[in-house]
């Protein structure tokens, strides 16, 4: 008995659908994955913001990703769907452009000669011999080359097909930053590190091991700041440091990669156990699809086009990818995790890389309802983060960032309780809440509450203090709403009574002289101009027309 979603239709609106509960069915699992197109998105430029995705292999909430490369080492588009060549699959974990990547490093195949740099490596592909799903990304090379992945949660399967009668040769990049690889021939391995990202620890790592099924005919390390080759040797650290290996010509290569943030023996471990059973890439492969086929078998709609359908799975796939899992398993078969706010190793589980601001809407209550026993941990994660870092998380890559708005994991707390997810300590929350909007923190605007002293005492965030002063003032209402809430529901009379106070300071950016919200300046009067199709100014990437709905 499987327990299922379903959705039904709305007659004049295709597939705009309503979530009505959950029933219980013995339905035969149908194949939901053929909908799901990863490329969605991809053919961005800049009139449309680039857009954000790549086509992402990998498991819902997966530690790490993998994804086919066009742009260079850095850049925050991986793949653009007009670029003509690829450089690189790259294990990624980007959530936002905006905010780029870290722990990263790619593998490239090529033929004849030995080419490290990653423009002169970059091969020539067309999107008619590339497949794109959440299970299982390949494409065949204009040379012959064919490359395939297929995901485990911290790691990958991946296979590599070359042409009969021509050098055969994998390239590891190192990316930005440092690294450190070793190779080991005779257990067909590369070891190493690579350390990048901006929102990380100082002790920041990412072991990785790289398990080959095939003997290395030569070997080498290089260095991507100058392209320099080192051939046999078998050690190297520093700057963006990699590594090379040639196998027979024709040869079919398959690789297994897995990669921790705690040690290199739990990327040895963690290897084992993740795809130490799997036989073949055929084998990793079709668990993958197993695993996407029944999440996206938890919603299943009724009605619409294949084209509906397709636009829906694929946008239920990226909403299952993040947040992503930050915790590891110990050889005992427990959770643990390298904590990206402090740098420490703790016991149990933690969740990173998501943008509250973005997310607390619509994507939290959806996995609210469809991963109870995940959103769960991750409710209690929020607060062990808290304590880590002194501030609820708000915009997390892995570590914190601080950016954007708003104070919107009270928002996480408070929808999760209500709908049942009862793992966490109410009061804690409502105390680590109350700590975060009466102070400031040291990253962004939602690391702590910016101009707090106003909001609490003048009921609003004057303009020209404080930048985008009125849609903080909004944002901070509706928190101190879910704040109310969340006390209400559990009887804490104090916490109550402080934030069912200041729940309506909305009402105080509102002029009902022109039925808009609007500035205020810090003598209580409002701007003197309102556009309500302007943005900026007081508000936040909006409008005051959006404000004000």
């Amino acid at each position: 008995m499987k327990r299922m979603y379903r959705v039904i239709r709305a007659v004049s609106a295709g597939l705009a659908v309503v979530l009505l509960g959950c029933v219980f069915s013995f339905a035969q699992e149908r194949n939901l994955v053929k909908y799901v197109n990863t490329l969605q998105g991809t053919d961005s430029e800049w009139a449309l913001s680039y857009g954000n995705t790549y086509p992402t292999v990998g498991l819902p909430f997966g530690l790490h990703f993998f994804s086919a490369q066009t742009g260079k080492n850095g850049d925050g588009w991986k793949y653009q769907y007009k670029a003509n060549t690829i450089r690189g699959f790259q294990q990624v974990h980007q959530c936002s452009p905006w905010m780029n990547d870290y722990a990263v490093f790619s593998l490239m195949p090529g033929i004849g000669s030995l080419v490290v740099n990653e423009d002169e490596r970059a091969l020539a592909f067309s999107h008619d011999r590339e497949t794109a799903k959440p299970h299982y990304y390949a494409v065949t090379f204009d040379n012959g080359i064919q490359a395939e992945i297929s995901p485990v949660e911290r790691g990958a399967h991946m296979r590599f097909s070359f042409p009969r009668k021509q050098k055969a040769y994998l390239v590891l990049d190192g990316f930005i930053k440092d690294s450190e690889v070793e190779i080991i021939p005779h257990e067909r391995k590369i070891i190493g590190f690579v350390n990048n990202g901006r929102f990380v620890p100082g002790n920041f790592k990412n072991y990785f091991v790289l398990e080959f099924d095939r003997d290395f005919k030569s070997f080498g390390t290089w260095e991507n700041t100058g392209d320099s080759i080192r051939a046999d040797n078998l050690h190297e650290a520093g700057k963006g440091v990699g590594a090379y290996l040639e196998f027979a010509p024709g040869a079919t290569v398959e690789v297994k990669v897995a990669s921790s943030y705690i040690s290199a023996d739990q990327a040895a471990l963690t290897l084992e156990q993740e795809l130490g059973s799997a036989k073949n890439f055929k084998t990793t492969k079709a668990k993958a699809f197993d695993v996407w086929n029944t999440l996206l078998n938890r919603v299943v709609v009724e009605g619409g086009t294949e084209e509906e359908k397709a636009t829906f799975y694929s946008c239920l796939f990226r909403a299952n990818l993040f947040s992503r899992k930050f915790y590891e398993i110990d050889e005992n078969g427990d959770p643990y995790y390298y904590s990206p706010y402090d740098g420490k190793i703790h016991s149990g589980y933690m969740y990173t890389d998501n943008g509250f601001w973005d997310t607390f809407r619509a994507q939290f209550p959806l996995s609210n309802i469809l991963h109870r026993e995940m959103q769960g941990r991750y409710m209690q994660s929020l607060l062990d983060a808290q304590q880590q870092a002194g501030f609820f998380p708000t915009w997390s890559n892995p570590g914190m960032s601080g950016v954007m708005i708003g104070n919107h994991a009270i928002s996480l707390l408070a929808d999760a309780w209500a709908k049942g997810i009862h793992t966490f300590n109410p009061d804690s929350a409502l105390r680590a809440y109350y700590h975060e909007v009466t102070n400031k923190g040291f990253w962004g605007g939602s690391n702590g509450r910016e101009g707090w002293k106003d909001y609490f005492t003048k009921g609003y965030i004057p303009y020209g203090e404080i930048h985008e002063s009125t849609a903080k003032t909004l944002e901070y209402a509706y928190d101190d709403f879910c704040g109310y809430q969340l006390a209400k529901a559990v009887g804490n009379d104090f916490y109550e009574n402080v934030f069912g106070r200041q729940m309506y300071n909305y009402k105080n950016v509102f002029d009902p002289d022109v039925n808009f919200v609007r500035g205020r300046q810090p003598d209580g009067e409002c701007l003197p101009h309102i556009d309500p199709v302007e943005g900026g100014g007081p508000f936040s990437y909006a409008i005051s027309w959006q404000n004000t709905w």
